[in-house]
């Protein structure tokens, strides 16, 4: 029986701990001779990240036990962490440990074996970091990015292809370290190397371009003694964005490029000149092997992502589409691709092949991410990693509307919708439910179409939730990427507040009870919304960008220290608008209560930002609430730090907008 109650009043079985326990996904998935080995999130054990294998029993085990922690640091993002091979005692996999960021090797199938490191530990700045390895079993070497810190400063950083030792002289001796190529970029990708090994190829970009801006694919000859010779720019400038390329199995080149405005997959023959250098392979030489209004990759936040695999029939597994993505099998000879069937809405940016045989990660609206297996002989895809389990009936699974909604100037803005559901409550006919319009990280990002607890964990107790992919979300394409130059908090403020104020106009949500909330720089378009706008009851900031003018000149990581030349514009040319748009220099225009989430160890979003917002809050009488997490880093990974956030989060809802949620305690609010 359905029972009218007040909306955000519904007693529901998602609770904080369920949703933070289903919170992360599995990632860098990859072949181990015939098993599949994964990383996937552990919250209950510190937030580490774990190294799973798939024997071919279909048994699942962890690699490694607690506390070893399979994470990269390389650009704070990360990158791909490991890689294994088979030998004759079993595998041999090298990861990079969280905790000193330090390559081990480690032989899982010997008894007595013990991770032996690889790498050694430097006491400058933010020390040596590894990522994106590759073992070549026949130099006794691992090939993967180094990034070297030289100094203090968040920018005393240098980044390399390397190669490490196998054999372990590297442990304490940095010189062991063989250097790839010079360094000609401030940014690279780890090489990969042609099926003959005469050729690698890389990618790299410089300040102030961030990855999807422009990057630059470079091949060069390898020598005998494994060095890079004279590498040349292939494909890729200031205004074309590479963000993978892999050799197929008949020498030639792949890779994806935005020239057409739409990432695609393109292929070139690269061959070894007279003079020992690759010819200058240009655009001209390329060919588009399916040119489409669609996405076939994405941004690269993290060193290593894959977007496509090349089988060994020649045909590529390809993961594309436009808002939503799909897993397909591309011929490059017609240009055909054949997707694969299933429930699966959103493929993450990992993707392996082995044989006929294509892994990746996928998850629906109706399912969180899984490790899905494609046979390609067959076309029988089948989840056989992290397999979704549902916690609770899925009947307070919210139903997500994909919508379209028009925003200034006629501009199409993209969101997701889900209303408030429960199989056994329904609201008042006379009252409308309260929404809160949530803003994706990145901003260069999107919001995915996929079940989220943390979602499910508001909309079972009556509170709508909008996801918003404003102007300067990506798979839409790089016009819709590029309305947020120098227009971060504009555009992306606009977009949400325009999606608020149609679903109120509709009779959709209650125009009174409205909210923000954001992590990063959905924090940023969080704190600015409420700066600037007069749309929203309440906001819930998380471990925001709050001060674009302290963030510009050195408070934060090397990676985005420039990224505000493109989303808000040269510094030393538009400074004023670098204040003008600053919540923390904008915070007497904030009349609205808020809750703030930070953690302590974030180098990204550092909490002095918070700090020197929360001082110009002080004496507003503006209600607000701030916690500052301990060992929590840009992006919370442990059980007890997102139970908190989303409790505290519901209980600020509750207060604005007069809800009276079961089991939640209140939140205190300061003035």
């Amino acid at each position: 029986m359905v029972r009218t109650e007040p909306y955000g009043d519904w007693p529901s079985p998602i609770d904080a701990a369920l949703a933070a326990s289903h919170d992360g996904k599995p990632e860098w998935v990859g072949f181990v001779g015939d098993e599949v080995w994964w990383t996937e999130p552990r919250p209950a054990e510190a937030g580490r990240r774990a190294l799973v294998r798939r024997r071919a029993d279909g048994r699942e085990e962890s690699v490694l036990a607690v506390p070893w922690n399979v994470r990269s640091r390389v650009i704070e993002y990360g990158g791909h962490p490991w890689a294994a091979v088979v030998r004759e005692a079993g595998p041999l996999v090298v990861f990079c440990e969280f905790a000193d960021q330090r390559l081990y090797a480690y032989e899982p199938d010997v008894p007595g074996a013990e991770p032996v490191p690889l790498t050694p530990v430097s006491p400058v700045g933010g020390g040596l970091r590894w990522a994106d390895p590759r073992i070549h079993l026949d130099r006794g070497e691992v090939w993967c990015v180094l990034e070297e810190f030289t100094g203090e400063g968040p920018e005393d950083v240098r980044r390399v292809p390397a190669a490490v030792p196998l054999d372990g002289s590297a442990a304490a001796d940095r010189t062991a370290v063989r250097e790839l190529a010079d360094e000609q970029h401030k940014f690279v990708t780890s090489p990969r190397v042609s099926p003959d090994g005469g050729l690698a190829a890389w990618i790299g970009w410089d300040h102030p371009r961030m990855p999807w801006d422009g990057t630059e694919l470079l091949v060069a000859e390898v020598t005998a003694e494994g060095a890079f010779t004279r590498p040349r720019v292939v494909a890729g400038g200031p205004r074309e964005s590479v963000p993978q390329a892999e050799w197929a199995h008949d020498g030639t080149l792949l890779f994806a490029s935005d020239r057409s405005g739409w990432w695609n997959l393109y292929r070139c023959e690269v061959t070894a000149g007279s003079d020992g250098n690759p010819p200058p392979t240009g655009a001209g030489a390329a060919v588009a092997l399916c040119p489409r209004e669609e996405e076939f990759a994405g941004p690269l936040w993290k060193i290593g992502l894959r977007w496509f695999a090349p089988l060994e029939n020649g045909t590529v597994a390809v993961l594309h589409g436009a808002g939503v993505t799909a897993l397909g099998i591309l011929d490059p000879e017609t240009g055909d691709v054949v997707d694969v069937a299933g429930p699966w809405t959103e493929w993450t940016s990992t993707l392996a092949a082995h044989g006929s045989r294509v892994v990746g990660a996928a998850a629906s609206p109706r399912s969180a991410v899984e490790v899905v297996e494609l046979d390609t002989r067959t076309g029988r895809a089948r989840v056989i990693g992290a397999a979704h389990d549902d916690p609770v009936d899925p009947v307070y699974y919210p139903e997500p509307q994909i919508r379209t909604f028009s925003g200034p100037q006629g501009r199409e803005i993209h969101a997701h919708i889900y209303p408030p559901h429960h199989p056994a409550r329904r609201g008042p006919d006379d009252t409308l439910p309260p929404y809160v319009i949530w803003a994706h990280g990145g901003p260069t990002g999107h919001a995915p179409l996929v079940l989220d607890l943390s979602i499910a964990y508001f909309t079972s107790r009556g509170i709508g939730v909008a996801e918003v992919n404003y102007g300067g979300s990506t798979g839409y394409g790089r016009a819709y990427r590029e309305r947020l130059r120098e227009q971060w908090g504009v555009v992306d403020v606009e977009d949400c507040a325009a999606v608020a104020r149609a679903l109120a106009e509709e009779g959709t949500a209650d125009p009174a009870r409205l909210a923000v909330r954001g992590g990063s720089a959905g924090g940023w378009t969080t704190a600015a919304s409420l700066a600037t706008t007069d749309v929203y009851a309440c906001g819930t900031i998380i471990y925001p960008v709050l001060d674009l003018v302290s963030w510009a000149n050195g408070e934060t990581h090397d990676f985005e220290s420039h990224y505000l030349e493109s989303l808000v514009g040269p510094i030393a040319e538009v400074r004023g608008r670098y204040v003008e748009r600053s919540p923390a220099a904008q915070a007497e225009h904030i009349t609205a209560p808020f809750l703030l989430l930070q953690g302590l160890d974030d180098v990204i979003c550092p909490p002095s930002q918070a700090e020197r917002f929360l001082a110009r809050m002080q004496g507003r009488q503006i209600p607000h609430a701030y916690i500052a997490f301990e060992g929590e880093g840009h992006g919370f990974r442990r059980a007890d730090t997102m139970i908190r956030a989303l409790e505290a989060e519901l209980s600020l809802y509750a207060q604005v907008f007069g809800l009276h949620p079961p089991g939640i305690a209140t939140l205190e609010l300061s003035k």
